[in-house]
């Protein structure tokens, strides 16, 4: 009972942070917890497993029920790093503190995503971010300091680009969006062992990586260590490498992450939140086979709602049934 409770405290800590956007193939959504576990492809992997993910807890639950073959599959998510959404609306210090300390105890990478910039989705299902410029700051400022001297890597602000690119966002924003997002590249950059990947959205949702070359420049890219790819999205991995070998190749070989968590059968045509008959999509890995490609990573994290859309909760809220349907398909 004891360990149960840690794990629900922790979780209660990140809070739930989520987003689904209409814009083409987007979408979003994900929470957290702290400390890992060491069977299967994650006993080999660099990076930190949250044993009281939604996933961990979920399982505690249907072994309780009997339910030990749906508890086994979902192992399949549980068993993985996946990225922490520390909660913008709360301080993400302690949150982000805990996982970073578990992670170092285990000598291993904690992956989060810093999502809390003003005027975040424009509006729509994860609607939100900081009140303003200087709360935004503060809020990174606490995001960073918490990281200290661990090694972590961080997606910065998944959509935020990729909106002002497609005009959902609206133009008086842009200007400060991507001042913002410079001043929170270089604010992160200054923890010794932490890496920042700058969100660039997905091939279906700008399909020329042309037109995201100069608004990444704007927002400080020179900076980051690269651009993340397929947030919350089912692009596969031979479009997003490929994408983002054209991209990089416009800045100057940046290199960039792919976010691998729900991609396993590829996207639903005209489906972006909470596609049925979707699956897990390769582990988290480094070994990638591409110079430029420093990981696949599972961004997103699994069984969690895009959205209001398909009969899901909220955005960012944990939907077991959804998880499970994701787990009978392929990864690998």
């Amino acid at each position: 009972m004891p360990r149960l409770i840690h794990a629900l405290a922790a979780f209660a800590a990140l809070g739930l942070v989520a987003g689904c956007t209409p814009a083409p193939e987007t979408g979003r959504a994900s929470a957290a917890g702290a400390s890992p576990r060491r069977t299967g492809s994650a006993a080999r992997s660099p990076f930190w497993v949250d044993p009281a993910s939604p996933a961990a807890r979920q399982i505690e639950l249907w072994r309780g029920q009997g339910r030990d073959r749906d508890a086994a599959l979902l192992k399949r998510i549980a068993d993985e790093p996946v990225a922490l959404w520390p909660a913008g609306e709360l301080d993400p210090g302690p949150a982000v503190r805990s996982a970073v300390a578990s992670a170092t105890r285990e000598g291993r990478t904690a992956l989060f995503v810093a999502y809390d910039i003003p005027h975040r989705d424009c509006g729509q299902h994860s609607a939100g971010g900081a009140a303003d410029a200087d709360a935004y700051r503060r809020w990174i400022g606490r995001f960073a300091e918490a990281l200290g001297g661990g090694r972590a890597l961080v997606v910065l602000e998944p959509d935020a680009v990729a909106h002002i690119v497609d005009g959902c966002t609206p133009g008086e924003h842009h200007e400060e969006r991507e001042r913002l997002l410079s001043e929170a590249i270089v604010r992160l950059k200054r923890q010794p062992r932490t890496k920042v990947y700058l969100d660039a959205g997905n091939p279906s949702w700008i399909p020329d990586p042309g037109k995201l070359v100069e608004p990444l420049e704007r927002a400080g890219i020179a900076n980051a260590d690269g651009f993340s790819l397929n947030v919350s999205n089912f692009q596969t991995d031979t479009v997003s490498k490929r994408y983002g070998v054209r991209l990089s190749g416009r800045l100057g070989g940046k290199h960039f992450v792919v976010d691998t968590s729900r991609n396993g059968n590829g996207p639903l045509e005209g489906v972006w939140c909470n596609p049925p008959g979707r699956a897990l999509g390769t582990r988290p890995t480094t070994a990638t086979g591409e110079a430029v490609l420093d990981a696949y990573l599972w961004i997103k994290r699994p069984g969690e709602s895009d959205g209001e859309c398909g009969g899901g909760p909220a955005a960012g809220r944990w939907w077991p049934d959804y998880a499970l349907e994701l787990t009978r398909g392929p990864a690998g």
